[in-house]
């Protein structure tokens, strides 16, 4: 009897066990499954992420084999790096970095502009490591290889670049650096980077006054239009005569308007005195076989009796007690009053002669560091900066720009991650 009831009770025993295994199993497998689901949805996620890192940068889709590079890369926690290997295609150059530096060209700030010799110099200063801020004052200019067949540079056609985006060459494999000064013919030392590129001339020295080039770049580089800038504190000495100081016979209007934007824009745009884009204005209105053109040491213009170019001395009745242009000397008055927020250099004296040294005044400054680094932001996050987070996470970039000697392609690889999980 007891030992019956011995096996009766080893009998329950075990099918209490099978009981419980029975419940565990079931259990144990979900929790199998889950963890699955899990590390799928983690894999597919760093997989969705690389496609948005590659796809931001490059403009293009990944490779599957890049694709997986990347993947693998953001799983074990070196997003940047994936990054760097989206920034090695063709396409970072030809279709990003164009995009961005299209409008740079144009005062009507269209990308739908072809290629040219600014756009080409700031791809190739990228490109190639550069402190960006050279491409500001630099005797550097990017044209294409040699071995493609081009025609070549010319200081009155865009036939060049032209031709080198028409054959959908890479700009990373076939953009070669040359001096500026061996090409358009300027000394050395007026040249000034991509202002005095044959684009930037056609764009912004092409008839008016030579303001043109100062406000663009201000609002292209700087991220500020003269209209954020203006500051009727300053001194008026350095208005030129063609700044009527009554519009419409109302005086107030020059006081409370005219004023603000001109105490600072006319002693800077000063640098470019020497400067124009010469064209035939009856058989070429638009100016399309228009060059730079250069006063060198020397010449004469017939309209001012000094180097000055005559459009400096334009409108001079207007208001004949107005500043008289006599070199190409300019002052940053900007350094006074509420315009020191750009943080201008210390080591820089703010003040100077031609173009070169007023580039190296605006490139030096912290608006033209967190203004590039926004312009990469934007274009990698697709939108830009809207919120604290956004804007301390622009400041952070910004920071590791300038500590990385002004390499541009940073700004791109950490906006990018940053913005990879959107």
């Amino acid at each position: 009897m007891i030992k019956w009831l011995d096996n009766k009770k080893s009998h329950n025993l075990k099918n209490d066990r099978l009981k419980t295994n029975a419940l565990h199993w079931p259990l144990a497998c979900m929790l199998v499954i889950i963890s699955l689901i899990i590390s799928s949805n983690a894999y597919s996620g760093a997989r969705e992420q690389a496609k948005r890192l590659h796809d931001r940068i490059a403009g293009v889709p990944p490779t599957a084999s890049t694709l997986d590079e990347m993947t693998t890369l953001i799983q074990g926690g070196n997003a940047e790096a994936a990054a760097e290997i989206a920034i090695e295609h063709p396409d970072f150059y030809n279709v990003t970095l164009k995009n961005l530096a299209a409008p740079w060209t144009n005062e009507e700030q269209t990308v739908f502009t072809e290629l040219n010799d600014y756009i080409a110099t700031f791809i190739g200063t990228v490109r190639d490591d550069y402190d960006l801020r050279e491409m500001f004052y630099a005797d550097r200019l990017y044209i294409g290889s040699t071995n493609l067949g081009l025609p070549v540079y010319a200081n009155s056609n865009n036939d060049h670049y032209r031709l080198l985006e028409e054959g959908n060459y890479s700009l990373k494999d076939n953009l070669t650096e040359v001096s500026q000064s061996s090409q358009n013919g300027l000394p050395s030392e007026a040249t000034a980077g991509i202002f005095t590129t044959r684009a930037a001339a056609k764009a912004y020295f092409i008839a008016g006054t030579n303001r043109a080039m100062l406000r663009f770049a201000l609002l292209n580089h700087l991220c500020h239009d003269m209209e954020q800038l203006k500051d009727p504190s300053l001194p008026v000495d350095r208005i030129r005569q063609d700044v009527s100081r009554s519009p419409g016979g109302d005086s107030r209007i020059f006081m409370n308007n005219c004023v603000g934007c001109h105490t600072g824009m006319d002693p800077l745009a000063q640098a470019y005195a020497y400067y124009d884009y010469s064209y035939d204005t009856d058989n070429d209105p638009e100016g399309l076989s228009g060059a730079l053109s250069y006063n060198q040491s020397g010449t004469i213009d017939e309209a001012t009796g000094s180097r000055v170019k005559a459009k400096y001395h334009i409108n001079e009745n207007t208001f004949p007690l107005g500043f008289v242009t006599p070199d190409d000397r300019w002052d940053n008055y900007w350094r006074q009053g509420k315009n020191r927020f750009l943080g201008w250099s210390d080591s820089l004296q703010g003040s100077g002669n031609g173009a070169k040294s007023l580039g190296q005044e605006l490139a030096h400054s912290e608006a033209f560091a967190s203004c590039q680094v926004e312009h990469a932001f934007t274009a990698m996050c697709l939108r830009p900066p809207a919120n604290e987070a956004d804007r301390t996470k622009l400041a952070e970039i910004t920071t590791s720009f300038k500590s990385n000697n002004f390499n541009y392609k940073r700004a791109f690889i950490e906006s990018a991650v940053y913005c990879m999980g959107e």
